[in-house]
């Protein structure tokens, strides 16, 4: 099983039903780890030197940083955007099945979207 890191704005419901779902997820949020103040840059480094896949809601710049780290070849061990306007339940169910199944070589690389699926 993977171990994740939820970034500054990660919407705190949804980390709540995930552990609520499955207390045994190794989930750490970015305030705790003290990377609240700190440019997208250094939250994804310090992700990859944790190997821990970051769960976001930042689709503008996040997703960004994520593939130039591919692109120069750095050490990327996954990212996985959750859309802002995700009900609550959809948004758990999806990071469920991902946190569950996958396993850390899943990620590595690779931006993943969530939902996983088409949501009207």
């Amino acid at each position: 099983m993977a171990s994740f890191l939820t970034d500054q704005n990660f919407n705190g419901d949804i980390l709540t039903g995930l552990l609520a779902s499955e207390p045994t997820l190794d989930i750490v949020r970015a305030q705790d780890e003290s990377l609240s103040q700190v440019p997208d840059e250094q939250v994804l480094a310090w992700a990859a030197e944790e190997g821990r896949v970051l769960f976001t809601h930042d689709k503008h710049t996040m997703i960004g940083f994520a593939y130039d780290r591919v692109k120069a070849s750095m050490v990327m061990p996954g990212v996985v955007h959750v859309r802002q306007n995700l009900p609550v339940a959809a948004a758990i169910e999806d990071l469920l099945i991902l946190a569950l199944l996958g396993t850390e070589e899943d990620f590595i690389d690779q931006v993943i979207h969530v939902p996983l699926r088409h949501v009207r």
